[in-house]
């Protein structure tokens, strides 16, 4: 049975050291993703972050950072589970940046393919709004999963 694993990527209009430090500085990410987190992402910190939607604390931890080239955490799936989030930036032309995100691996099931529609929405609109941020100073982000709520 092969295992499913999320695709996502985007070109941003923005030099790759300022998209970087978008993903990296809690400060920055929470103008258009986390409400708040417990610190900056640092190779092999530990860090709870919280989503405006949800009560909730979410832990992830930090597995590797490439200044200016790639971070990966992981997070809990639930049940025990973690999954590895890899995100890889390249510098592209026009001073803009090519983000693409990979996340996995679940079982190709029911439980698996719902966590693939899921996610693979979640980064699609992580990528959106991180975009909208760097190139128009716009949080898409809130307000837009108030319906989540309660």
């Amino acid at each position: 049975m092969s295992l499913l694993r999320v695709n996502a990527g985007i070109q941003i209009s923005k030099p790759v050291n300022e998209v970087f430090e978008a993903i990296v500085d809690d400060k920055k990410m929470s103008n258009y993703f986390i409400s708040e987190s417990s610190g900056k992402m640092e190779e092999g910190k530990e860090l709870l972050w919280k989503f405006p939607e949800y009560e909730e604390r979410f832990p992830i931890k930090v597995l590797k950072i490439r200044m200016n080239e790639f971070v990966s955490y992981e997070w809990e799936m639930g049940e025990g589970k973690k999954n590895q989030v890899e995100m890889t930036l390249t510098a592209a032309p026009g001073n803009s940046t090519v983000v693409k995100i990979t996340e996995g691996e679940m079982e190709n099931n029911e439980a698996g393919i719902a966590w693939l529609g899921g996610n693979a929405e979640g980064w699609a609109n992580f990528l959106a709004c991180l975009k909208a941020y760097l190139e128009y100073g716009i949080n898409l982000r809130k307000g837009a999963f108030d319906f989540r709520k309660g």
